[in-house]
């Protein structure tokens, strides 16, 4: 059973105009898939898409062979999509702390557990409980943003531009967080990043968006070794 299946999605801002058009795409309980184009190709679109956030000009959408509604966030959430955005969406006067109980299960019994599980994946944010979101560092914030979409408990999670601001060597410490959560928890991942060789280092599978279209899908470790090909697909040829 697949975690999660599109089927001829279209997906933008204008119906008689979707700038995403006949997305297929499926990804299997524990895999992770690197969403890869140029700026402009419909990675955000798609993405925002599949979190509710924007209503489907076409297509299905299946979580666990079960179909989810259209343009719904809150039923997303509940199918167990869960979306880290580029802006990663934190609220900057409450501590790292009030994140993560405000996202833990609401049982108390639960609560403490799962909290101390997703501080396990990023172990400096310990240190950082009683610090507001909007002194944390970039790389705080990003580990802060991700352990809070972990303790939704998502079936699928997408990644919205993970390196946007920081420096590789960040990206490169949070990037293994993921491929653990797949492999431990079978959680299904679509990351969207532009630090290409990063992304493709820890991901299955690659697909390449170009004028908001497939342009291709490989195995990562096949496309890593095949550059020129990658980037004929970024120019969707």
């Amino acid at each position: 059973m697949s975690a999660l299946r599109c089927v001829g999605v279209d997906a933008g801002y204008a119906k008689k105009s979707p700038c995403v058009r006949g997305i297929d795409l499926t990804v299997q309980r524990g895999e992770i898939i690197a969403l890869l184009g140029p700026n402009g190709a419909g990675k955000t679109t798609l993405l925002m898409t599949l979190a509710g956030l924007l209503p489907r000009l076409g297509g299905e959408v299946f979580v666990d062979d079960s179909a989810t509604s259209s343009g719904n966030p809150r039923a997303a959430v509940r199918a167990g999509v869960v979306l880290v955005p580029d802006d990663r969406a934190l609220f900057r006067n409450l501590t790292t702390a009030q994140h993560l109980k405000l996202a833990a299960p609401r049982r108390k019994s639960a609560a403490a557990p799962a909290i101390q599980q997703a501080l396990g994946y990023f172990p400096a944010l310990t240190r950082r409980l009683d610090v507001a979101a909007g002194d944390l560092s970039g790389g705080e914030q990003q580990m802060l943003a991700i352990a809070r979409a972990l303790l939704q408990r998502p079936r699928v999670l997408l990644i919205d531009e993970l390196s946007m601001g920081l420096a590789p060597i960040i990206v490169e410490s949070i990037l293994p967080v993921l491929r653990t959560v797949a492999e431990q928890d079978g959680t299904a991942v679509i990351l969207v990043e532009q630090h290409v060789r990063l992304a493709l280092a820890v991901a299955d599978q690659a697909v390449v968006l170009a004028h908001g279209e497939v342009a291709l899908t490989e195995a990562a470790g096949v496309l890593a070794a095949d550059l020129p090909r990658l980037e004929s697909a970024y120019l969707g040829s």
